[in-house]
């Protein structure tokens, strides 16, 4: 059976959204960042960059996410267009989450929540790009249903991971001016396999706190910067 290593950040979560939609059998293996589980050698075997999610699938471990999505669903035949013609735009508009929403989000959820001192000039790169990143989103979507035309597919499902939370990023001000990206995300989150998805982590316990164990985890580079 498929093992699926995740937690409830909005990688694994697009993920978690694929294989419910394909409503095929996996075992979900909780991987508790704050207590440093990414960094086992056993998980370490699965992904030497101990970042979730990754599944094991008839023994060949894939990891990140938009590379797991576009596997299952070549393997699964589900979920992508079926133009040849649309390859190279599936192609394309994954890449562009993997390469750009997502790093630029993250980057700037941190340096507006979590780094150690506010640095205006991180908070202001990282907040410009991840709206300029969503204002192209937001304006693919004006023009079709969804990210590849009228066909729902694994681009729409990659965009939902971070879309969902993009205030986070963000800020709910701008974030709702994002009104194409948040009808795809309403359109999404009614279907059952989101609301499936979403509920898997609540069937685990994670570590909630931000303690000094949980932040030498998460945020390692403060300390080999301060020798320790």
């Amino acid at each position: 059976m498929l093992k699926f290593y995740f937690n409830g950040a909005p990688n694994p979560t697009k993920v978690s959204l694929l294989l419910e939609e394909l409503a095929i059998p996996y075992e979900p293996v909780p991987i508790d960042n704050r207590k440093g589980e990414q960094f086992s050698p056993e998980f370490k075997k699965i992904n030497p960059n101990s970042k979730l999610p990754a599944i094991v699938d008839d023994g060949v471990a894939i990891f990140d996410s938009n590379a797991i999505l576009l596997y299952l669903a070549e393997k699964h035949r589900k979920f992508l267009p079926q133009d040849p013609a649309r390859r190279g735009p599936l192609l394309s508009w994954l890449m562009f989450v993997a390469s750009g929403v997502g790093p630029y989000s993250g980057q700037s959820v941190h340096f507006r929540n979590s780094a150690p001192e506010r640095i205006p000039y991180a908070v202001n790169r990282y907040e410009f790009e991840a709206e300029r990143h969503f204002r192209i989103l937001d304006e693919r979507l004006a023009a079709s249903p969804y990210m590849l035309g009228d066909e729902y597919t694994i681009v729409d499902m990659a965009v939902w991971g971070w879309a969902r939370v993009m205030s986070s990023p963000l800020g709910e001000e701008i974030a709702s001016t994002m009104v194409h990206v948040r009808r795809l995300v309403d359109e999404i989150n009614a279907r059952p396999a989101a609301s499936q998805a979403l509920a898997l982590k609540d069937r685990f316990v994670f570590k909630t706190e931000m303690d000094e164990e949980a932040k030498r985890f998460m945020f390692p580079q403060n300390y080999a910067q301060r020798g320790r």
